[in-house]
Formats: structure tokens, sequence, C-alpha cells
């Protein structure tokens, strides 16, 4: 045998990650709101694109011969689930909890096993989930939630809401007394002096939770303008103070916060516009309960490709170079308006497993969330486990009970006393939530107890598992709680919506 270097073909066949299909991976993945920013970029690009209306319908396939055409955009699709496996191991280590590994979704994670908010850091909150959170635990009616979040949208990076009382009424149509109450009842939340008019009202919320907020503080609040000129002569006597007393309250007036709200991360309160419609329906043949779910087409860009005007530059086009760019433009538009319909088909056959699988939280709240994970969607739809990942992300879907986030149809499993059944994390955090808001608070249930009374539900579950659960919901410790309603402090648990969905339950009502 003859040992040496030698030249061999062979041949093989991979796939190419051409630009196109990388663009159909990323819009998979983008949100609504990401996508008509893209659209709108590739419009001013592509001459031979046109924003279509909202009755044009569906886009008639073109006829016209196309230089190297894209093929489909599902079956390029199909084709790149391999290639994209390897690329998505790092997703896959980040969405574990999600669901990454079927394994980890089916089966009880060890007592002392690390979770994965035991490695997160703590961020700067932001203004507008703070304010959300603390909506949902002070407004239980629909009307008055509904006031509630229109005065928060107009609050600004410093804390303050001047919006008139008069608009307001008029946009929720209700009473301007309504009106003026539900705004006093928001200026109660913390930090003091939140959803003030004016630097005397913040300042003067928190000198009332001081309760230091007699006569002479409403008077020196009062005459703000004479503090800043430092007319201490004026300003003693419309308080009636000496000077010692005088100095003592701009020394207390000092340590005061007039803008509270940049303790937080400021981003306007923006309303979540859904991609799916989730609604009751009745099957026409069997008179049997079920749903209808359909695409939010006003969210939808709708893109057409102008043929006329196709034919009208190849017509013109003389030189070689002409002619291949128009011919690239062509086919460009062609594959995007493509991947636009798959994208579409691609959301809503993911969206009706997950429902056809959520069934009973629809009918019956979050109790009856089951143990779901990316990999029974993806068999169910036979898809990826990235593509339903890329899917889920940043959509949502109206719902009776709310507007949701797909991802949050998703939760790992904790093992029952019944051999084989298993039940979600998530409605396991919410029979915390009722457990302890239906507590005495006086004596608080501590983790001990919670996890005894869940074993007698035959919910098999940790203390550990319960402390984590109970802090990531920021329910305080049975001891914070028992101090606090010694105080006459204690408040409702929050829920554990996700922080898109808490304007959307300002609007829709609790989900259970």
């Amino acid at each position: 045998m003859r040992i040496g270097p030698s030249l061999l073909l062979t041949s093989r066949q991979a796939l190419a990650m051409t630009p196109q299909l990388q663009q159909a991976i990323k819009l998979l993945q983008f949100s609504h709101l990401e996508l008509a920013a893209f659209i709108q970029q590739e419009l001013e690009k592509n001459p031979l694109l046109a924003e279509g209306a909202g009755d044009d319908g569906p886009v008639v396939e073109i006829e016209m011969p196309v230089a190297e055409p894209a093929g489909d955009t599902a079956e390029a699709l199909a084709a790149a689930a391999p290639a994209l496996a390897e690329a998505d191991d790092r997703w896959t280590r980040e969405h574990a909890d999600r669901g990454g590994d079927a394994m980890a979704g089916r089966s009880a994670a060890r007592d002392d096993a690390p979770d994965a908010l035991d490695f997160v850091a703590d961020g700067p909150r932001s203004l507008a989930v703070h304010v959300l959170e603390q909506l949902e635990l002070m407004f239980k009616d629909q009307a008055e939630r509904r006031i509630a979040l229109k005065l928060a949208e107009g609050l600004d990076e410093a804390g303050y809401c001047r919006l008139d009382a008069a608009a307001v009424a008029e946009a929720v149509a209700m009473d301007i007394g309504i009106v003026e109450a539900i705004w006093k009842r928001l200026r109660q939340m913390e930090p003091a002096g939140l959803f003030s008019r004016s630097v005397s009202e913040c300042l003067g919320a928190q000198l009332a939770e001081r309760n230091r907020l007699d006569p002479a503080m409403q008077a020196l609040l009062d005459n703000l303008d004479l503090v800043a000129a430092g007319e201490l002569g004026q300003l003693r006597r419309r308080c009636g103070v000496d000077d010692e007393d005088l100095r003592d309250m701009l020394a207390e007036l000092r340590t005061l916060d007039p803008r509270p709200g940049q303790a937080f991360t400021f981003e306007p309160i923006q309303p979540v516009a859904p991609d799916l419609y989730l609604t009751p329906a009745k099957d026409p043949e069997t008179g049997e309960e079920g749903w209808h779910i359909e695409l939010n087409t006003d969210a939808l860009p709708k893109v057409l490709v102008d043929r006329n005007y196709h034919a009208t530059l190849m017509k013109g086009a003389r030189a070689k170079t002409d002619r291949d760019f128009v011919a690239e433009r062509f086919q460009s538009a062609n594959w995007l308006v493509k991947t636009l319909e798959q994208r579409a088909t691609t959301i809503l056959k993911v969206a009706r497993e997950i429902v056809r699988q959520q069934d009973g939280f629809f009918r019956h709240g979050v109790s009856a969330l089951k143990p779901l994970v990316l990999r029974d969607i993806a068999v169910a739809t036979e898809l990826h486990e990235s593509t339903v990942s890329r899917v889920t992300s940043n959509k949502y879907i109206a719902t009776p009970r709310g507007i949701f986030e797909l991802k949050y149809f998703f939760t790992s499993a904790l093992p029952a006393r019944t051999p084989g059944v298993v039940v979600s994390s998530e409605s396991v955090r919410s029979r915390i939530r009722h457990l302890v808001g239906s507590e005495n608070a006086r004596q608080p249930l501590s983790d001990d107890r919670i996890v005894d009374l869940l074993k007698d539900e035959g919910i098999e579950i940790a203390r550990r598992t319960v402390a984590k659960y109970r802090e990531a919901m920021r329910i305080p410790s049975s001891s914070e709680r028992r101090r606090l309603g010694r105080l006459g402090m204690s408040r409702q648990v929050p829920g554990a919506m996700p922080s898109a969905a808490l304007a959307a339950q300002a609007l829709t009502g609790p989900a259970d």
C-alpha cells in the first residue's frame, strides 16, 4: 500500500445559510413593532415593494420568470433545522427552565440543585413595571383600574403626572370626581410623591407619610418660591414660627426627594398590541364548546410586489447590470412576501397547538395550567425546538383572561403524590399566592406550613422551592408579614403575571 499525500474528489450535500434564509429565521422572532420597522426599511430600499392596503387580501403568485428562484420558504426552514441545532446550544441552556430539554420539564429537580434565579443579578427596576405591579394590588374594580392606567400613562421621568383631570374623565367616560378620587389614591403609592402634579404636592405626600405635615410645614410648601428666593423673614411670618423652627423645617425639607421617579429606570408605559386573538366558539356541527384563534391583521404589515413597475423597469433596462439589479430586487421582494406569509402561518400553527394543550387554563384559570415544554409543541407541530422558541418570543395572545406572552404557557413540572402525575410550577405559584393571600395577617403561614398544606393537596415540594417561589413573587417572609400585620399594613399578595401582561390585566381583569 502506498502511503503519501494524495488528492481525492468527493461530493456531499450541505446547507448554505444564505442571506435570504438568515432573514427568514430573523423575522420569526421579531415582534410586530420590530417587523414593522424592518418592513419600512425594505420599502425604502426595494423599489419593487409596495405597502398594501387592509383589503388587498392575499398576495397573488407572480407568473413572470425569475432567475435563480429562491425556493419555498417552509422547505428551506425545515431543511435548516439540523444546521441550527448546534448554534442553538446556547439557547437551550438559557431556556432550560422553559422547556429547552424535555426531560428537565418532566422530572423534578433536586432540592439542592441551583436555580436559574440564583445566578441572575437584580437589575434596575422600571418605573412602569413598579407602578403596574402596585396598580394590580390597589384596584380590583375594572373601571377604577382603567382610570388608574390612564393616569399612569401620563407619568414622566421624575414621577409626576401633569394630566388634566377633565381630559382624563372625558377619555374614560367617567365623572371627574371619580377621576380625582382615583388620583388621590394613586398618590399613596410607594415611593411617596408619585403621581403628584407639583413639587409642593410631591413633598407634602412625603411629609404626610412621616406624619410631619402640620400647618406650619404646609405653609412652607405653599411658599416654595420664597424658599428659592431666600426670603426668610416672610417665611417666618407666613409659617408663624421662629428662626430655630424655620431652620429645622428647611433642614427637613432638604431630606425629601422632589423627583421620586428617578429611583427607577424610565420606560413609558406602552399598551400591548396582541399578535393573536382567542375567542370562545362552538362547533357548528357538534355544538361542542371550543376556541377560535386568529391573527391580528392590524399588527401584520401588508407588503405586495409591484408587478407593473417591475415590467416597466425590465423593458427600460438596457445594460446587463441594470437588468441584474432589477432581477435581484424582484427576487428579494418575492422572498420577503413568501417569508411573511410563512411567518404568519407558523405563528398560527404554534399558537393553535398551545391553546389545544393548555385548554384547561383558558377554561379554569392558572390552577389548571399544565406542565409544558418546547419539545412538546415542536413534536406536535413538526418544527424544531429553536423554531418554536423564536415563534413564541415577543408574541402576545389576547384571551378572555387577559393578554399573555406565548412563552407564559411553558412551565416546568413538579411531582405530585400520585405516581406518574405532575403539576405545573406556575399553578403551584398560584396556589402559594392564594394561601398567603387568605392567611391570618397576625399569624402568617411559614414556609414549612405552606409545604405541609401543599403536600396535603398532593403536591410534593421542598421548603427551599417554596421560599424561592415566594421571593420571586415578591412576597415577604412570614416574620415580615407578621410585623406588617401588627402595624395594620398588610396588603394583598401580588399576582405573578408577566410584566407585559400587567398592563393588559389593568383593562381586562385578573386571570383567575
